[in-house]
């Protein structure tokens, strides 16, 4: 379970994960929306090419939202930041703008890909977020307190 202290290095390595999976989706994207994507959305007809520009925009605010995230998750892991800060609604995951399956459907194969590997991507690490509070308040006092004395030496 996914908790202020990091005390397993498999929630360590998990973090580390979704990480490089956020960059990596978010630099595929940023190639396929400023390259091939341009001349894929020039062919289509007018309310396709709003919709692709507005997939493009959530797709981008999506893993943004996710590598947010997971750079608070590594400042708390760091000692950088204090877990009760990192629960401030202002750092927590962002809401994921909803698209229409319709129009997704719609778009070129490749913007069709990203906006669902993005949406499945902002899906597991809102669970995540979700599972962190859970855990973080069946914790007794007297666990946390170990926790961080564990991760202190």
């Amino acid at each position: 379970m996914l908790c202020a202290t990091f005390d397993s290095p498999f929630q360590s390595k998990l973090i580390d994960g979704l990480y490089a999976e956020a960059m990596v989706l978010a630099e595929t994207a940023r190639d396929y929306f400023d390259g091939i994507g341009r001349e894929e959305r020039e062919q289509l007809d007018p309310v396709s090419r709003v919709a692709f520009s507005c997939e493009s925009l959530k797709v981008t605010t999506r893993l943004m939202h996710v590598i947010a995230w997971v750079m608070t998750q590594r400042a708390v892991e760091a000692g950088e930041m204090d877990w009760s800060d990192a629960r401030d609604p202002m750092r927590r995951l962002g809401c994921s703008p909803d698209s229409d399956p319709a129009m997704v459907a719609a778009l070129p194969d490749r913007a069709q890909f990203l906006a669902q590997a993005s949406l499945d991507l902002h899906r597991r690490v809102e669970r995540l977020d979700q599972i962190s509070d859970a855990g973080r308040l069946s914790a007794s006092p007297v666990q946390m307190l170990q926790a961080r004395l564990g991760s202190a030496f």
